[in-house]
């Protein structure tokens, strides 16, 4: 593997997984029983600004700084940037930016749980290393895909499972939605959210076409385009497919989306919020 999240840690995609990361866990969270996290592509947790890699890639630059100094966000976005700050900010600067996994440690109550998979080895003991003490989470360093044919359905029976792979293998597409179709039988109460690139000539219609005649119910498809979709430039958006989102999710990440083409977009940005596939 030779994708590094750290070139680009804190761009508009991550901004977007992450606004819909929290807004998800909090809905879930409205109700009092536990639940699982279960991340199977975790990285290492945190991302220092000053890094070599963070400052090569620069991402961060055109990512989560112009929303933090942006005024008016909507919901939405409020809690997650509140939990940038909490986690990244020193004396009112951010110094790092957050993974999934330290924005999730971050919302866990006391009676949840959540295990993060890594596969890299230093990026595995850099998140033990994070995590180190709390005994809510659990960290594997193993394949995600593979974990999560393992790890659920969980005792809890509640719960969220973020899946964000690198993509760098041309195949990812196919297993990816193999891999949730088998992991909705097995669990098909879960929540699931997909992060996927929106690229020139990618796989990103294909997937979401593959998902609609998959017989899966209640998909919903949730995207932020900062350039046209054949634009050359690489990664011209990013999107993150949901399996049986909670109530009103779609009201809420459609102000955001809305609000993040507005604010990052070059004048063709827009958002989109589609339900693909309903009860």
């Amino acid at each position: 593997m030779n994708y590094r999240h750290a070139f680009h840690a804190g761009n508009f995609a991550d901004v977007l997984k992450h606004v819909v990361l929290v807004e998800t866990l909090g809905r879930l969270m409205a109700k009092e029983s536990p639940l699982l996290y279960l991340d199977t592509h975790a990285g290492r947790g945190t991302y220092p600004l000053d890094d070599i890699a963070m400052q090569r890639g620069g991402e961060f630059r055109t990512g989560i700084l112009p929303v933090l100094a942006a005024a008016r966000p909507p919901a939405a976005l409020c809690r997650y940037l509140e939990l940038v700050r909490q986690t990244g900010a020193v004396d009112g600067v951010l110094r790092s930016y957050p993974g999934s996994p330290q924005i999730a440690q971050a919302m866990l109550r006391a009676d949840d749980r959540a295990a993060c998979c890594e596969l890299a080895p230093l990026e595995a003991d850099a998140l033990r290393e994070l995590m180190r003490g709390d005994r809510r989470i659990a960290v594997h360093e193993r394949d995600g895909y593979e974990a999560l044919g393992a790890l659920v359905p969980p005792a809890e029976k509640r719960g969220l499972v973020l899946i964000d792979p690198p993509y760098e293998d041309p195949l990812e597409f196919d297993r990816l939605a193999k891999t949730l179709m088998a992991a909705h039988r097995r669990w098909p109460t879960g929540v699931y959210a997909t992060w996927y690139p929106i690229t020139r000539g990618g796989g990103a219609e294909r997937y979401l076409a593959l998902m609609r005649t998959s017989g899966l119910r209640r998909l919903l498809a949730v995207e932020l385009m900062l350039r046209r979709a054949d634009s050359p430039v690489g990664l011209n958006g990013a999107g993150m497919l949901l399996i049986n989102p909670p109530f009103r999710l779609d009201e809420a990440l459609g102000e955001a989306v809305d609000w993040l083409a507005a604010t990052l977009g070059d004048g063709n940005g827009r958002g989109r919020v589609e339900v693909l596939v309903g009860e």
